[in-house]
């Protein structure tokens, strides 16, 4: 293969994992105007349009769709292979990607942030939102470098490493008439609920236990930002169930009413998940490393802050 073909190839693939010809000049450190000239010289080498304007987007032809699906295991693999195997932190300049959920924001972006700017003052850091589907979506088509949050998804393109568990608190506000006692599960059922949904569904992990029992409860009110809630819950009779791993500040729960739920709910896993094309790639090692360090002993200063 001629060194211009494997080019256009290397080229070709930083397109079709990012689908923008903008997002792949930033990949490749190149203008945007060379990637432009090099898709022209695909479009003259393979005979084929290659890409076509779908109004502000692009979108691959069947013919580059096909060479894809053949080249993309190969060029993954010869990256890895020619990716220098040393990361200075102190000298790169590298963008990292993260999708994770306000509440991981909250508890990571703090330390994290600090250290950057101690220990590597030139990487820039992008909290991307997350949702359960959409995050699996974006690993796999390179739109961040990392997620933090649940693994729902299983398959040989993802992989992961289990960062902490949390069971779930029941919070209201400190003068509800529900606070001061264990609640029962009748109150419980009874009660006005506000659900926190990233994806503004009204069906949590507590429906799905009171589905296993054949009951159901009324979620009144949804948000899909997390610090919005303790302002409700103080200025309203909504009750909730939150993570107790969140709830262990002592800022959030103050003026704020937490007991035990009356039924078992499933506690929830948080990975760290990125994608196998990643497993050896130095950057991406080191700010896995960093991040899942972050978020562990965060976690336990938060446990202790709970401890008599």
């Amino acid at each position: 293969m001629k060194n211009q073909e494997l080019t256009l190839l290397y080229v070709f693939d930083a397109i079709m994992t990012e689908g923008s010809i903008t997002r792949a000049a930033e990949r490749l450190n190149m203008t945007q105007p060379a990637v432009s000239n090099a898709v022209s010289r695909m479009r003259h080498a393979w005979k084929d349009p290659v890409f076509v304007k779908k109004g502000r987007q692009i979108e691959p032809t069947s013919y580059a769709l096909s060479l894809w699906d053949q080249v993309r295991g190969p060029m993954h693999e010869l990256s890895r292979a020619v990716t220098t195997t040393g990361f200075d932190p102190a000298t790169s300049r590298r963008k990292f990607r993260i999708a994770l959920a306000d509440m991981m924001l909250d508890l990571l972006w703090p330390p994290l942030v600090s250290k950057l700017e101690r220990d590597a003052p030139g990487i820039d850091l992008h909290a991307v939102p997350y949702t359960l589907g959409g995050a699996h979506m974006q690993l796999r088509e390179a739109h961040v470098d990392l997620a933090i949050g649940m693994l729902t998804e299983h398959d040989h393109s993802l992989r992961s490493t289990w960062l902490a568990e949390s069971g779930y608190v029941l919070a209201m506000r400190e003068d509800h008439p529900l606070a001061g006692r264990p609640i029962t599960l009748e109150e419980f059922l009874d009660a006005r609920h506000l659900l926190i949904s990233l994806s503004g569904g009204t069906h949590g992990p507590v429906d799905s236990a009171l589905d296993r029992m054949g009951l159901s409860r009324r979620v009144a009110v949804t948000v899909n930002h997390f610090p919005a809630i303790p302002a409700l819950l103080k200025t309203s009779d909504l009750i909730t169930a939150l993570p107790d791993g969140m709830m262990q500040d002592e800022q959030l729960r103050k003026g704020l009413w937490l007991t035990r739920l009356p039924i078992e709910v499933d506690p929830i896993s948080v990975y760290l998940i990125w994608h196998a094309r990643h497993d050896r790639e130095p950057g991406l090692i080191w700010m896995r490393s960093l991040v899942e360090y972050l978020i562990r002993e965060r976690w336990q200063d938060l446990v202790k802050e709970m401890e008599p």
